[in-house]
């Protein structure tokens, strides 16, 4: 990846506009036309594509970052133009900087923050001939809109590998004598309880118990996605209270610079941070949203439907992991990895087995789950199944927000 900070000071950065082509999946709808009256797909040369970005932050959000960086990376290889806008909140802003994308000639929009959603519906509504795409939404499906798509991946088990890191080290420390095997205990610095988040600190805590099994884990919330000094202050407080590791679900440098500065191992999330915390980083897990950015793209180039609600896995090479830093980690924690993810892929294992967590001392055999929208709580489809929780399958954004046994909310 090409270093990207200069460019973010802009609020558009442009490449050479080329077409050519790539790979697409699945159609869900049928796509309206890329530009002019015709259909795209009659027209006899692949449509140029022109992208805008909608982050909710910048560099300086490791949540942010990410998207950017595959942005770059996608719209480059393609040889297509892009323009980024940059610090976006959730609000009217979102709908105003869409707006003004599709003003700037965009085909295509894409919002990377939950809170988007409503606004990039707003906007899809009002130019049909654009095609809005949005990370982390819920209600592509239930909108019908045919230039309204959601995205996501199956990052739950990109978290669950790294929990297997997580596991490994504080086997290593239990073997070396710094604690006993009952004082396992992790520390999460969460953003907000949504479903997303809880999925995630759980696959995370499956993942490392899968390997101690006498783990257990101290969540808190900052009620923010990016608060550097309340992710460090969360960081401390877990550290404080006895956490001998800690892990995250929120977007800066505030976490992984408290267990730096206690020598206090590290799991962060979307991106490595060994550059600046070189004694505790153990490894990183995130979506890389190159290859749906790629599909999107190249659907819109050759006049085909993206689909409605896309899902991401290991193999679209979607989830992935950053290199594991041997100086923090213990020694074979690549090695489980690799064996933990052949698993994943060839369906022997599921991170939400029900043999391997139970609520209030019970294993669950039904879960009715809302997984048309966020909204008012609604019972309807059961996502337990074959003994385990289908997670993403239903709809691409988590769904799993359940309360399991050996993991603490120290907020509440």
């Amino acid at each position: 990846m090409k270093k990207i900070t200069a460019l973010l000071l802009a609020l558009v950065m442009v490449c050479a506009l080329a077409a050519c082509g790539g790979n697409s999946a699945p159609a869900a709808s049928e796509a309206p036309a890329a530009e002019g009256e015709a259909p795209a797909a009659e027209t006899p040369a692949a449509a140029e594509v022109k992208v805008g970005f909608i982050l909710l932050h910048d560099e300086n959000s490791t949540y942010d970052k990410n998207f950017l960086e595959a942005a770059v990376a996608s719209c480059e290889k393609l040889g297509v133009e892009y323009v980024v806008k940059s610090n976006i909140p959730e609000g009217q802003e979102c709908y105003d900087a869409a707006a003004e994308l599709v003003d700037a000639g965009c085909n295509i929009v894409f919002a990377d923050s939950f809170g988007h959603e409503s606004y990039m519906i707003q906007a899809a509504k009002e130019f049909p001939e654009v095609q809005f795409c949005h990370a982390t939404g819920t209600k592509a499906h239930t909108e019908n809109l045919a230039n309204y798509h959601n995205a996501f991946a199956s990052i739950y088990e990109g978290r669950f590998l790294a929990g297997v890191a997580a596991g490994m080290k504080l086997n290593e420390m239990i073997e070396a004598g710094e604690f006993t095997a009952d004082e396992a205990k992790i520390g999460y610095v969460g953003a907000y309880p949504y479903a997303e988040v809880k999925s995630g600190y759980t696959s995370f805590f499956l993942g490392a118990r899968s390997v101690c099994p006498t783990a257990t884990m101290e969540v808190t919330f900052t009620n923010s996605w990016y608060d550097e000094a309340l992710e460090k202050e969360g960081a401390t407080r877990l550290i404080n209270n006895g956490c001998k590791l800690i892990s995250q679900h929120a977007d800066s440098m505030g976490a992984p610079t408290a267990c730096e500065d206690a020598g206090v191992p590290d799991v962060s999330y979307n991106g490595s941070t060994l550059a600046a915390c070189p004694n505790t980083f153990i490894v990183s897990s995130r979506i890389d949203w190159s290859p749906y950015y790629e599909y999107m793209i190249t659907c819109v180039q050759n006049g085909e439907a993206i689909d409605t609600d896309w899902c991401g896995t290991i193999e679209t090479g979607s989830v992935v992991l950053t290199e594991v830093n041997t100086a923090a980690a213990a020694e074979g924690t690549q090695e489980a990895i690799d064996q933990v993810k052949a698993q994943l892929v060839a369906g022997e294992l599921h991170v939400f087995d029900t043999a391997t967590w139970t609520v209030n001392g019970e294993t669950l055999t039904e879960y009715l789950a809302d997984v048309d929208d966020m909204g008012d709580y609604q019972p309807e489809t059961n996502v337990i199944a074959d003994g385990y929780f289908h997670e993403s399958e239903f709809r691409s954004a988590p769904y799993f927000d359940i309360d399991i046994d050996g993991i603490t909310n120290i907020d509440a």
